[in-house]
């Protein structure tokens, strides 16, 4: 009977052992019962801090797409207004809670803010290719996300798993010895 499953590991993070035979598993680590509940609770503390990290990735996927998708609907607004000789009136905000009024009149082009205090001139056409292709990205970004954090919650589980086996059978065996004790001293 093998001791433990193998562990695997998915994008940095590091796969969990199922340990099926506790004192193969201590024997095989060179680990004390101390020493192994100590290992696998540092353990659990780390994917709680990645957990937390792809959590907070995920949140910040989570309100790009949105953003992205609007910028998309506002250069294809512009895109339909062309050629028809009306104005496009917009609000937009200034600040937190003002707003203004703009009105755009035909325009051939649309700035994009890039992040970093960066903003680049586009043609619609390119300004549509670029966001489609942005949000295409974020969408493959958020699934990979999701999956980490499934594989993620899959090793957290595996983990609390093995260290109640592994306290379980340090309390049986203890048990054992107690018992073993009393019909000694019986």
């Amino acid at each position: 009977m093998a001791s433990s499953s193998t562990a695997t590991e998915r994008r940095g993070i590091p796969g969990a052992q199922f340990v099926e035979d506790v004192e193969t598993y201590l024997t095989q680590s060179g680990l004390d019962v101390n020493s192994a509940l100590s290992f696998l609770q540092e353990r659990l503390q780390q994917y709680r801090v990645v957990e937390m990290k792809l959590l907070a990735q995920q949140r910040d996927l989570q309100a790009k797409i949105p953003d992205i998708e609007k910028c998309l609907d506002v250069v294809a607004t512009l895109q339909s207004k062309k050629g028809t000789g009306e104005a496009l009136i917009a609000d937009f905000e200034i600040a937190e809670g003002i707003y203004s009024r703009a009105s755009i009149d035909e325009s051939d082009s649309v700035c994009l803010w890039l992040g970093a205090n960066v903003m680049l001139e586009y043609s619609c056409e390119e300004a549509t290719a670029l966001l489609q292709k942005n949000l295409e990205n974020a969408k493959a970004s958020l699934e990979v996300l999701i999956a980490d954090l499934q594989f993620l919650r899959d090793q957290v589980t595996i983990t609390q798993v093995t260290v109640a086996r592994v306290y379980n059978w340090d309390v049986h065996q203890r048990r054992l010895k107690q018992a073993t004790a009393a019909v000694k001293d019986s």
